[in-house]
């Protein structure tokens, strides 16, 4: 029998991506999801899984569910025997985590509780987090590597992923049987291959290339580059951008990790190449043959100059390392959206 994964916020561009390389390393994700940040289908399933479902021939079991009802995830524990946790559902957004510090606190953090007090009763004791490179505020070094001191972070958002994986780190520590690998991810970007499914931010785009992918399209009249004076090659902010199935491959290489009963792990995922926003508004405008307009706008408060990973760990010990280089990123992303331009909702968006 396959291993059976409980995959949370499976139906949003991550966890999307990850069920497609669950199913492909021959595990049986068991997914739950909210829709606060999936498109709802036919079935009132999430549409990312509608179409894996088709391109990859299976069935994938789907349960609408918020981690805030515990009675209802209770259930499901009931129902399955899980070998391991896939953890990504939460609220994600910078800006909105700043204006709205309660709620993030509230769905991030109780959400999280919940679900690890139902895992400790249903003695289900391996777990993957969906972490995030926010939780190292300000780079003080370049790269960046797991060492790095973290707890500065400089929005809410941040501050849940952080407190998170503080609380993972003191399970781990106090039950000896529990292991964990946190992952903390760069700029996730790029889609599937088949051009099915990829990343549908709803409303407008708070990630770079979204927005750019949607300028391109004719969705969005031109591009806000925020700050041209930084002291980067270009003047222009430089990130780390990983393809999206490099980062879920990096997941499935995480749960074969959780045999090795090692406790507590902490990973980078990430290129460990940075580019800046107009090398990458370059790279969109080649793979997707149509100019880009853009214009230069104010600095955001909170944005830094550089941030990019040294992603060695990962390769040392789960023996994983980013294949996709900016390129392909960029022609799976163009593929995406110039199959989907209103991305999983049929019609026309603003």
């Amino acid at each position: 029998m396959p291993q059976k994964i409980l995959v949370t916020g499976g139906g949003g561009y991550i966890g999307s991506h990850c069920v497609v390389e669950l199913i492909e390393a021959g595990y049986h994700p068991v997914v739950i999801d909210n829709f606060s940040n999936a498109v709802r289908g036919e079935g009132d399933v999430p549409e990312s899984l509608r179409r894996i479902e088709k391109f990859l021939n299976t069935q994938i079991e789907f349960h609408e569910l918020d981690l805030l009802d515990k009675p209802g995830l209770e259930k499901i524990f009931k129902k399955h025997s899980f070998y391991a946790v896939m953890h990504f559902a939460g609220l994600k957004a910078v800006g909105e985590s700043v204006e709205q510090p309660l709620r993030y606190y509230r769905v991030n953090l109780t959400g999280t509780i919940n679900l690890l007090d139902v895992m400790q009763s249903h003695g289900v004791r391996n777990l993957v987090f969906s972490s995030s490179a926010t939780v190292y505020g300000d780079p003080q070094k370049l790269p960046i590597d797991e060492q790095h001191p973290v707890g500065g972070c400089t929005n809410p958002y941040g501050k849940t992923k952080y407190f998170i994986e503080e609380m993972i780190r003191d399970q781990c520590t106090a039950e000896k049987d529990w292991n964990a690998v946190l992952l903390r991810y760069f700029n996730p970007i790029g889609a599937h291959i088949s051009g099915q499914i990829g990343e549908d931010p709803q409303g407008i785009p708070n990630n770079l290339l979204p927005y750019v992918a949607q300028v391109a399209i004719g969705r969005r009249k031109h591009l806000n580059v925020f700050g041209n004076d930084y002291s980067t090659p270009d003047g222009t902010g430089v990130r780390d951008y990983i393809h999206v199935v490099d980062l879920a491959k990096g997941h499935i290489a995480a749960v074969s990790k959780l045999k090795d009963n090692s406790g507590c792990k902490v990973y980078n995922l990430g290129t460990g190449t940075g580019y800046s926003v107009l090398q990458m508004v370059n790279a969109m405008e080649k793979a997707s043959g149509r100019k880009i307009a853009y214009q230069i706008a104010p600095r955001r408060s909170g944005d830094v100059a550089s941030c990019y990973a040294d992603p060695s760990l990962a390769e040392k010990e789960l023996g994983w390392k980013a294949e996709y280089g900016l390129e392909r990123m960029c022609e799976d992303l163009w593929r995406w959206q110039s199959q989907n331009p209103t991305g999983f909702s049929k019609g026309t968006q603003p």
